[in-house]
């Protein structure tokens, strides 16, 4: 048992339950506290928190990496959206091979939902290094391209978080 995996899971678990009573009352605080305890008994046995680094660059990363992730949410949501109203169909879907520097299973997964996340890509599987992204409008199937325009943005971030 890591104590690194243990107090982050408890202080992600307690930060959410106080984000989602929107309070710090003392019984919402004591219950949140239980249930943090409780999610953590069951998280510490994954190690799932062990490659991540809390470094203060790997946080300024994290921060970075927030910024760049809703800049391109933004971004795509307007370009699906224009798609969507006009009358001509401007999409060329396709199914693209990426690959990842990131070694960890947390950061593979981290990069995959970030780009699911993002209208107009989802990500179908994850095999070692590759990711399979279906892509609403394939500018490219070459893999270092599509890694480029798919992968690079997310993923100089979630490197120095993950490694």
């Amino acid at each position: 048992m890591k104590v690194k995996t243990v107090l982050i899971s408890f202080c992600l678990g307690l930060l959410f339950w106080i984000g989602l009573n929107s309070s710090v009352r003392k019984e919402i605080l004591i219950t949140g506290v239980l249930l943090a305890i409780l999610g953590t008994a069951f998280l510490v046995k994954t190690d799932l928190f062990g490659t991540m680094k809390f470094s203060p660059k790997a946080i300024a990363a994290m921060f970075t990496w927030l910024f760049v992730f809703l800049f391109e949410l933004i971004k795509s949501n307007i370009d699906v959206m224009s798609r969507v109203i006009t009358p001509k169909v401007r999409i060329n879907p396709a199914v693209v091979e990426v690959k990842t520097k990131l070694k960890s299973k947390l950061g593979r997964l981290a990069l995959a939902n970030s780009i699911t996340l993002t209208p107009g890509t989802l990500t179908v599987d994850i095999m070692e290094d590759k990711l399979y992204i279906h892509w609403i409008d394939a500018s490219s199937t070459d893999v270092e391209k599509a890694t480029e325009k798919i992968v690079d943005k997310f993923e100089k971030h979630l490197e120095v978080i993950f490694g």
